[in-house]
C-alpha cells in the first residue's frame, strides 16, 4: 500500500508549486457524495468541491453513463457531430430564457470566458472590457487579467483595455461606487462588454437592483453583458441560472465546473443567437469541443437535476442551513451567520469574540480549525469559510454539517 506521506512528497518533487495546490496537503482514496476520505483513513465532509460537486462525488449514474459511452464512441473529430453534443446544446437551450440562442463548448471555464470575450469584441466591434475588482475569471491570459488591475507584475502585461470598476461587495457604498463607475466607462463607447459573476462566490447578494441597472446601462450604450456562473449555475443558488434571481438577462452566460457531473472537464457559452455573426472565425476551435464523454457527462448531470428537482431542493436546503447558522449564533458568540443564496453560502465569524486569539491570518485560522472538525473547505474573504454543499445533500447530512459547524465555532 502507497504511504500517503511519502505520495504527497513525490507530488511536492513533481509539479511546479503554485498557490493553493502543489504542494498538496494530503492524498485521497475515496471521493463519494459530500465526503472526502484521505489514504490514513480520515474522512472530511466537503464543503469546497472546487464547485464542481453539484451531484456529489462520484455519482453512479454519470459513472455508467461513461461507461457506456466509452463502448459507443469516446472521440469525435471537430468536423463531425454526435449526439450527445447535439443533445446537450439543445438542453442548455431550451433552459435559456431569453431570446434565441446559440452555444459553445470548452474544456474548461478560462477558455469559455475567452469564447464569450470574443462574440462580444466581434458583435461590437470594439476591444475594451469591464469587470469587477477582485473578482475571479479563470487562468487564461484573457480571462485572468479580468480579476484585477494590477496582477503580478512578474507575469507581464495582459490584455489591453482591462478597466477594473469598485465591486458591490466592498461597503455600504460599494454598489454606487460601482455604477457610477461603470457609468463612466461604458459612456467612453470604448467597452465591448461588462463581465462579472451575478452573485460573486464569496457569497455577498449583491442589491435586488444592481444588475437591471447595469442591464439598462449596456443597453444605452451598445454594451454586452456577459455573467460567469461557473461556480455559480446549473442550480446552485435555487434557481437553475443565478442571474434569474436579479431580473437582469445576459447577452452571454458561461457555465463549467459541475457541468461535467464533477467527472470530467467541460464548459459551455449559452449566447444570444444575435451573435452569430463571424462564422468565418475560430472562436471556440478545441480539440475536445464536442467531445461525446464530456458532453454525455454533462446530458446526465442535466438530466438528473431536472428528474429530482435538484433546483427546489437547493433552495430548500439553503434555506435550512441559513436557520441553522442562525440558531448556531445565538448560542456562539464568534458565529455570525450565513450568507449566499441556495448551497452557495459562506458562514461569517467575528474575530473580536473568539475565546482565543487567532493572530494575524484569521481567515487561515478558520479554515485549519474547520478542518480540524472533519470539513474541508476555503475562505470567502478575511472572516469567512464556504459552506457550499450539493444539490442532493440530505436533510441529515445538514444536521451532521451544522453540528460540525457548532462544535467549530465552540472552539475559536
Amino acid at each position: 500500500m502507497t504511504d500517503p506521506d511519502a505520495l504527497v512528497a513525490r507530488d511536492a518533487a513533481s509539479f511546479f508549486h503554485q498557490h493553493g495546490s502543489s504542494p498538496c496537503i494530503g492524498a485521497l482514496r475515496v471521493a463519494q457524495g459530500l465526503w472526502l476520505e484521505d489514504m490514513a483513513g480520515r474522512r472530511f465532509i466537503d464543503l469546497h468541491g472546487n464547485t464542481v460537486h453539484h451531484l456529489g462525488h462520484g455519482h453512479p449514474e454519470i459513472v455508467a453513463a461513461l461507461k457506456r459511452q466509452l463502448d459507443e464512441l469516446a472521440f469525435t473529430p471537430r468536423r463531425f457531430t454526435n449526439e450527445p453534443a447535439v443533445a446537450l446544446a439543445e438542453a442548455l437551450l431550451a433552459r435559456w430564457p431569453g431570446a434565441p440562442a446559440r452555444v459553445l463548448f470548452a474544456t474548461g471555464g478560462s477558455d469559455a470566458i475567452e469564447i464569450a470575450l470574443k462574440l462580444a469584441r466581434v458583435a461590437t466591434g470594439r476591444h475594451e472590457t469591464v469587470s469587477l475588482e477582485g473578482s475571479y475569471h479563470g487562468h487564461g491570459f484573457g480571462a485572468f487579467g479580468l480579476s484585477s488591475a494590477a496582477p503580478d507584475p512578474r507575469l507581464g502585461t495582459f490584455l489591453p483595455g482591462r478597466r477594473h470598476v469598485t465591486p458591490y461587495w466592498a461597503g455600504e457604498d460599494g454598489p454606487a461606487r460601482m455604477l457610477e463607475e461603470v457609468a463612466g466607462l461604458l459612456a467612453t463607447r470604448r467597452i465591448a462588454a461588462v463581465i462579472a459573476e451575478p452573485m460573486r462566490s464569496n457569497c455577498h447578494v449583491p442589491p435586488v437592483d444592481l444588475w437591471p441597472r447595469i442591464r439598462a446601462l449596456c443597453d444605452a450604450y451598445g454594451t454586452k453583458l456577459i455573467f460567469d456562473e461557473i461556480p455559480s449555475g446549473l442550480g446552485k443558488t435555487g434557481r437553475f441560472f443565478a442571474f434569474e434571481h436579479f431580473g437582469a438577462l445576459p447577452d452571454a452566460v458561461v457555465l463549467g465546473k459541475a457541468l461535467g457531473g464533477g467527472l470530467v472537464p467541460i464548459a459551455a457559452v449559452i449566447a444570444d443567437a444575435r451573435l452569430n455573426t463571424a462564422p468565418e472565425l475560430e472562436l471556440g476551435h478545441y480539440t475536445h469541443e464536442k467531445n461525446p464523454l464530456t458532453t454525455r457527462a454533462a446530458l446526465t448531470a442535466l438530466d438528473i437535476i431536472a428528474r429530482d428537482d435538484l433546483v427546489a431542493r437547493a433552495d430548500e436546503a439553503g434555506r435550512k442551513l441559513k436557520d441553522g447558522v442562525a440558531t448556531i449564533a445565538a448560542r456562539v458568540p464568534c458565529v455570525i451567520g450565513a450568507r449566499g443564496l441556495g448551497l452557495l453560502l459562506a458562514v461569517a465569524f467575528d474575530a473580536a469574540r473568539c475565546e482565543r486569539q487567532p493572530g494575524a491570518d484569521f481567515a487561515a485560522h478558520l479554515v485549519a480549525s474547520a478542518f480540524a472538525h472533519g470539513l474541508s473547505t476555503t475562505a470567502k474573504g478575511d472572516s469567512a469559510i464556504g459552506l457550499s454543499l450539493p444539490l442532493t445533500v440530505t436533510d441529515e447530512e445538514i444536521v451532521e454539517v451544522l453540528a460540525r459547524i457548532e462544535a467549530m465555532g465552540q472552539g475559536l
